[in-house]
């Protein structure tokens, strides 16, 4: 059992998740991101993303209190034995995703993304997308509205309501999902291991635009992406006894 008495809390911009903001700094006090012992993220899983993403350079693990619409990655609000709770929570660690994208004009960005990296039409046109695995041409056009690849944390988001399947926590499995595929007709994806490296090339992106995005943030008009686990970020998660991700994995196929 670790000591996590040293807490920092952090809110989304809600007036709930403010109040209760206020509430717990007024009961557990609140001490600066950098002595923190633990991190507690106030707000959905929105917001849960956004501070993973913005603390993954400290030490401290991240504890999530749903303040918000959707709280799969949080924990039930309750502002009473929040230190007995995090003393006995159990820490999940997992990879994000790491993409690299080229832009029709030759500008190039890289992000991380904790859930999933999708690549969506940007116009009236549906996306023609060329995919290779590791170097080797899989599927030399896809006619969709969209493809991405998503982490087994991610597997139960925007992949789960493009009928990709779910991934169990560990299994080292990527799930790359197709949204609406036209050619070949219904075609809902693959699943890849973690190691690998998955290229979509955007067939004729001027007429047919393709933006790219990396867990809500946006990359416009793109030429190809890459996308790759990445081995040496990690991002540590705490939940309460018996309500971790592989549970919360499981539970969500048999609703």
């Amino acid at each position: 059992m670790s000591k996590r008495s040293n807490i920092a809390f952090v809110a989304s911009e809600t007036e709930v998740a403010k109040s209760a903001l206020a509430q717990l700094q007024n009961k557990y006090g609140d001490v600066p991101l950098d002595d923190a012992d633990v991190i507690v993220a106030l707000g959905g899983d929105g917001f849960m993303l956004q501070t993973l993403h913005g603390t993954q350079h400290l030490p401290a693990p991240v504890y999530g209190m749903n303040r918000g619409t959707i709280g799969f990655l949080m924990n039930e609000f309750e502002p009473n034995g929040l230190v007995e709770r995090l003393e006995h929570a159990e820490e999940e660690v997992i990879n994000p995703l790491k993409m690299h994208a080229v832009c029709v004009d030759g500008t190039e960005h890289d992000a991380l993304a904790i859930n999933e990296v999708s690549l969506l039409r940007a116009g009236p046109q549906a996306a023609k997308l060329q995919i290779s695995i590791d170097d080797k041409i899989r599927m030399p056009e896809l006619v969709c509205d969209g493809a991405l690849v998503a982490t087994p944390a991610g597997s139960t988001a925007y992949n789960y309501s493009a009928h990709g399947p779910i991934l169990p926590i560990g299994s080292d499995v990527l799930a790359l999902t197709a949204m609406a595929a036209f050619r070949p007709r219904r075609w809902r994806g693959a699943l890849l291991p973690k190691t690998a490296k998955v290229r979509f090339d955007v067939l004729n992106p001027e007429k047919r635009p393709v933006m790219a995005d990396a867990d809500s943030r946006s990359v416009q008009n793109v030429a190809s992406v890459e996308i790759q686990s990445e081995p040496y970020v990690s991002h540590r998660i705490l939940f309460d006894p018996g309500h971790g991700l592989e549970e919360r994995l499981t539970q969500e196929q048999f609703v």
